[in-house]
């Protein structure tokens, strides 16, 4: 256990059987008495498991993947939900259930490496700034307020053409556009946590035991500085689905063969009074996506904040 952990739980009472509180034994008590907690991680470990492992919800997988071709006959194209198609058929005449979960696997691939990307560099330029101040901090302030005056979609449509090929978009361009826009918010948070713990007591300890910067960093400030950072994290992956899936819906996100749920709405929006179950089924499941992250990020953002025990 680190030194600000102890120092944060100073003055608590021990548990009942003697052992010593903690900052997050804390909060673990919190979260695990919330329902919201347990039904949004109920909602995550589902799509997750869903990306990870489709074939332990639908068999077998669909299009190129299903060599007998039981679920697409053109002559069953865009059927009502059924016994037989729970969420009816698409265009091609593929069962609608077996695509949307399926599509998981591209918006979670997305939204978790692209929210990675934005934590890592926010991080790195955060710590820099907080920790050093002066003249590096002035210098990744103004380079990130120049990115908060960028326009998102403008920013991505600009990050997406500079890397789009000849041979077109890649799952990885979109990955890498939203993640390269999305780390100026985490630089002034990661900051601002930065320099309250940097005043602490006992990184001024370690300093004056001669403590060299990168082990006062890695021992002493990030593992006490991160718990906000990590429900931004949560937070953000949810966020990072929806901005998948409007990139898509405006024809600038993913390619048109991925099978991803912003793919899935986008062509279901010329059709929605033919066959309103082609939007309905994509739409719901990337609503409870992002609502599961933002649910799990508000939860968590709860248990670490002392205000709001």
């Amino acid at each position: 256990m680190t030194e600000a952990l102890t120092a944060l739980t100073d003055g608590l009472p021990d548990d009942d059987d003697g052992a010593r509180r903690t900052f997050w034994g804390d909060a673990w008590r919190i979260l695990r008495g919330r329902w919201l907690f347990w039904a949004s991680l109920f909602i995550i470990v589902t799509f997750v498991g869903m990306a990870l492992f489709p074939g332990l919800y639908v068999w077998p997988s669909p299009g190129p993947d299903d060599p007998s071709g039981l679920y697409c006959f053109l002559g069953d194209a865009r059927l009502p939900p059924s016994s037989e198609h729970w969420f009816g058929t698409d265009v091609q005449g593929c069962d609608y259930y077996a695509q949307v979960t399926h599509g998981a696997r591209v918006s979670l691939i997305v939204a978790m490496f692209a929210t990675l990307i934005s934590v890592v560099v926010g991080v790195v330029l955060g710590g820099l700034a907080g920790y050093y101040g002066g003249f590096l901090d002035s210098l990744i302030s103004r380079i990130t307020d120049g990115f908060f005056a960028l326009p998102y979609l403008v920013g991505a449509i600009i990050v997406l053409s500079a890397l789009t090929t000849q041979a077109g978009r890649e799952i990885w361009h979109v990955t890498v556009a939203i993640g390269f826009l999305g780390w100026p918010s985490v630089v002034r948070l990661y900051r601002s946590t930065v320099l309250q713990v940097k005043g602490l007591e006992y990184v001024q300890a370690a300093k004056a035991l001669g403590a060299s910067d990168a082990r006062i960093i890695f021992r002493h400030i990030l593992p006490n500085a991160i718990a906000p950072t990590l429900v931004f994290t949560t937070i953000g992956i949810g966020g990072v689905i929806s901005v998948e899936a409007t990139l898509s819906f405006l024809g600038i996100g993913l390619p048109i063969d991925s099978i991803s749920w912003g793919i899935m709405v986008s062509e279901a929006g010329t059709r929605i009074q033919q066959s309103p179950h082609l939007l309905l089924f994509p739409g719901i499941y990337l609503v409870l996506a992002s609502l599961g992250f933002v649910v799990m990020g508000e939860q968590l953002r709860e248990a670490f904040d002392p205000r709001f025990r």
